[in-house]
Order: C-alpha cells, then structure tokens, then sequence
C-alpha cells in the first residue's frame, strides 16, 4: 500500500476529485492548508500599504491506495490539478505499513 499526499491549487480541487472519481478512487482526506514554495508568496495592496503574503491557500489531499495503482493515481492528479504555472503543487508517494477499517477490523488491502 502506498500514501498520495497531493498539495494543488484550491480551485483545482474539483478538477481532480471528478477525476478520480472517474476512476473510482472515491476515499480521500481533503485539509485546507498554508505553504509556499517557488511561488514564494506574493504581494498585496490593502488602504494604499503594501504588504507581503508568504503562506499561500493550498489543498493537501491525501489518498492510500494499492501499489498497482499508484502510477495512474499520481497521473491522473498530475493532469487534473496542472496549470503549468508555478504553484501547481506537489505529489509525494509514501510507503503504508498496514490499514485497518475501524468499524469490521479489516486491515491490509481489505481495508481500503
């Protein structure tokens, strides 16, 4: 098993979450979250005074799923959430020890 951690745009999300769905991967934890990386922020105009912005919005998706999948579950987010501009995001692909369904006590790849 393997753990997608996905960090998009905010307004990509919908884009990426019909597509997976497409592709039946319907579990997902979505968190609203602040970063920044190349973007390195930006700079905003408030009452004439500027200011510097250098946490941006972002969306971290986190998804665990079968290694067979892995590589299409990553190409799928990577077409879904492009923009081909700087800030796009990042994927990371981490190694899953083991699941377990709370509610029936499956684990492993029943679990999912």
């Amino acid at each position: 098993m393997k753990k997608i951690e996905a960090i998009i745009r905010p307004e990509k999300l919908e884009e990426v979450k019909e597509a997976l769905s497409a592709y039946n991967v319907n579990g997902m934890t979505v968190s609203h979250v602040v970063g920044c990386g190349l973007q390195k922020g930006r700079v905003g105009v408030y009452r004439g005074n500027e200011y510097s912005i250098n946490l941006l919005p972002k969306i971290k998706l986190e998804i665990v799923i079968g290694d067979l999948q892995v590589d299409i579950v990553t190409e799928i987010i990577k077409k879904a959430a492009q923009t081909g501009s700087i800030g796009d995001g990042k994927i990371f692909i981490l190694p899953v020890e083991n699941a377990i369904r709370i509610r029936t006590g499956e684990s492993g790849d029943n679990a999912l």
